[in-house]
């Protein structure tokens, strides 16, 4: 049994989608990052950055694990799912993962903190962020074109990468003619266990968040 420690947020989402999609029997701690849950001393135990996702795997050593990269591959190499056999299948999916943890994710977390969060809109940042995720857009779409996935099977690298595309409209980055891109994305949309994933720990309505004026990242 796996104790995943999550938020409704794309980072999370990326743990919870590997676990349905990897049929992992799984409890969920739903940490609740309004009230700082994640900050306290007991959660900093398991993660001195106080950030979710962690998990914990009971049915290992009961070490906590942090970092949603790190958590994928762990979680690819206990099933042996998700992950190709071979070194070269091996390195494309780890290039592409961290092509998300380190562009597609931070860029897409700035983009949403100037032109959602700002008490007042600083335009130049906006645009720098939202135009710098377009073009790491772009470079998606053009590997796209090639491929049906990113590492050429679906695997965990589509999966940590989706989490944070699927978001493009909360960031106010637009897809118009990236059509390999929306290809790609609406066929993991349509993956029973994707969908799943993302209403962990609870199922999130966008339109209402925003009404709402709450963070969806």
């Amino acid at each position: 049994m796996i104790t995943l420690y999550t938020a409704a947020t794309p980072n999370g989402w990326k743990v919870s989608v590997a676990l349905e999609e990897m049929q992992l029997p799984y409890t969920v701690v739903n940490v609740d990052l309004s009230k700082g849950e994640q900050k306290t001393a007991t959660f900093k135990a398991m993660n001195p950055n106080g950030r979710i996702p962690i998990i914990i795997d009971h049915d290992g050593d009961g070490l906590p694990l942090f970092e949603s990269g790190a958590i994928l591959l762990y979680l690819a190499e206990k099933t042996g799912r998700f992950m190709p056999d071979d070194r070269r299948g091996r390195s494309l999916v780890t290039q592409w993962l961290m092509f998300q943890m380190s562009a597609i994710g931070p860029m897409m977390g700035q983009a949403n903190v100037f032109y959602r969060y700002m008490e007042k809109p600083i335009p130049l940042a906006i645009a720098r962020y939202q135009n710098e995720c377009r073009r790491l857009f772009e470079v998606l779409d053009g590997h796209l074109a090639h491929h049906e996935y990113l590492a050429g099977t679906y695997s965990i690298a589509d999966m940590a990468n989706w989490c944070w595309v699927r978001t493009y409209k909360w960031s106010g980055i637009s897809i118009d003619g990236l059509e390999h891109l929306r290809r790609w994305k609406n066929s993991i949309e349509a993956r029973p266990a994707a969908r799943r994933g993302v209403e962990v720990p609870h199922k999130l309505e966008p339109e209402k968040v925003a009404k709402a004026g709450k963070k969806l990242i």
